[in-house]
């Protein structure tokens, strides 16, 4: 069972679009998807659970749908929170909070302190966040620490990202039928297995859930380099 699984929600659109619906309906509709979501992983003891909700570049869309997503993510914490709370559920936020209006940003803070002790699992929502600049605001946190360039590692970057102190995702998940990452968790994903479906995200349920986490059993992970079995090949049988 993988520890962190990562998911890219795509599809709310297409989906409303199917259905003769506005774009908005769609994104709507997947945010009231969520929970069953992290209620399944959860049952399944992933302990972190990481969506991706929307990225840096997201902000280049039509304005009317910017806001509308935004109004969305109060709309979930407002819907959500206690649920999230009852449940054990840490919520965290990854990404530029300071690019939401100040409102959004207290409602943001006052969730994630209500929800701070809780262990079951942790949450974290991305929120204008993308992974090119996560790595450069590592960069630059270095900078600003004066790490001196001899003494930067995989170890120390990870320590700067938005997600230090988290294991880096065992698994990312994207549906909708769209096979690439877009700017996800590029640092963290570097060994991550990946899995795509033709699901839209607003129909994507707890078989969806577990159909993903057997795939992920039966993957082989080698991180880059080799199994037991594929060792064989490479002793000495007389030894």
């Amino acid at each position: 069972m993988p520890r962190h699984v990562a998911i890219i929600m795509d599809g709310n659109g297409r989906w409303a679009t199917q259905r003769g619906l506005p774009r908005a309906a769609g994104h709507r509709a997947g945010t009231e998807n969520i929970r069953r979501v992290i209620e399944r992983f959860a049952d399944h003891g992933v302990q972190y659970l990481t969506l991706y909700a929307f990225s840096t570049e997201n902000w280049n869309r039509p304005q009317r749908e910017v806001r509308a997503l935004i109004r969305l993510l109060r709309y979930f914490i407002r819907r959500e929170l206690n649920n999230l709370h009852r449940n054990g559920i840490r919520l965290q936020m990854l990404g530029h909070i300071e690019t939401l209006p100040e409102w959004l940003q207290q409602q943001v803070r006052d969730a994630i302190a209500l929800t701070r002790e809780n262990d079951r699992m942790v949450l974290n929502i991305c929120f204008s966040y993308g992974g090119r600049d996560d790595i450069v605001m590592a960069i630059r946190g270095m900078i600003a620490d004066g790490v001196a360039a001899d003494d930067v590692t995989e170890e120390l970057v990870g320590r700067y990202v938005m997600t230090a102190g988290m294991p880096d995702p065992d698994l990312v998940i994207r549906t909708a039928g769209e096979q690439r990452i877009s700017n996800f968790l590029l640092w963290q994903s570097a060994y991550a297995e990946l899995y795509f479906t033709d699901t839209y995200w607003p129909d994507f349920g707890r078989e969806d859930t577990d159909i993903a986490l057997a795939e992920y059993g039966r993957r082989k992970r080698k991180f880059g380099g080799l199994l037991e079995e594929d060792l064989e090949a490479f002793r000495d049988r007389g030894t």
